[in-house]
């Protein structure tokens, strides 16, 4: 699969109301700047000991049997693998804290599967590609630079603390950017697009930030 058609539209709902709103009014600001060597909490965030559940209301049903991830676009080495090559891969593991633009983060999860450098390697991004796009099973799309997307702490990821990713949470297969806000992190990925351009995505086109550092609080785009 190489066209740009989602597999579903996400859906309008009270909730992406809501966060088109906070955008708008620039709600849970503070106007601080930290810096991650030496503030581990960003700003305006709270811990939470929970992993809060946020999605567009819609968890679709992808299980490890009938999971396919495409990665194509500006690659040499367009693949398509379905959790058994997947999981064939080297595998890496990440402890990590995450941090979610509604304020919340969590320290210390243990994160493990195939880390985005790996699969470069093996898909072989052209010269020209510039950013991705993940496209998750719900229709959801976000971008990354392709720098951020490479950095040596982003894992496609199958295990959390131990366990499968939990439907809920995205399983089978989620990305993992500990450095952004967490909607940078797709859940229920299913394709990786690699592009020569820039292109926002679903929450980037409502207002939020186009790259969503939480130490820099750019949470949303104006």
């Amino acid at each position: 699969m190489t066209d740009d058609k989602d597999p579903a539209t996400p859906a309008d709902s009270k909730l992406t109301r809501t966060k088109q709103l906070w955008a708008q009014a620039g709600k849970f600001l503070t106007g601080r700047v930290a810096r991650p060597e030496s503030d581990r909490l960003p700003p305006g965030q709270h811990l939470v000991r929970d992993w809060p559940v946020l999605d567009l209301g819609v968890q679709p049903q992808v299980n490890r049997q009938t999971w396919q991830l495409d990665v194509f676009g500006a690659v040499e080495n367009p693949i398509v693998w379905d959790f058994e090559a997947y999981s064939a891969q080297p595998q890496s593991t990440e402890v990590c804290d995450i941090h979610c633009v509604t304020t919340w983060s969590r320290y210390d999860n243990r994160f493990e599967g195939l880390s985005t450098q790996a699969l470069a390697e093996i898909v072989r991004p052209k010269a020209e590609a510039s950013h991705v796009v993940l496209h998750s099973s719900d229709g959801y799309t976000t971008n990354l630079s392709l720098q951020d997307f490479l950095g040596d702490d982003v894992l496609i990821a199958h295990t959390w603390n131990g366990a499968p990713l939990s439907r809920e949470h995205g399983g089978p297969v989620r990305l993992v950017v500990p450095r952004l806000y967490f909607w940078k992190s797709a859940k229920w990925l299913s394709r990786i697009e690699f592009a020569t351009r820039d292109k926002p995505g679903f929450w980037e086109l409502r207002g939020y930030h186009n790259r969503g550092d939480p130490w820099r609080e750019e949470r949303y785009s104006a």
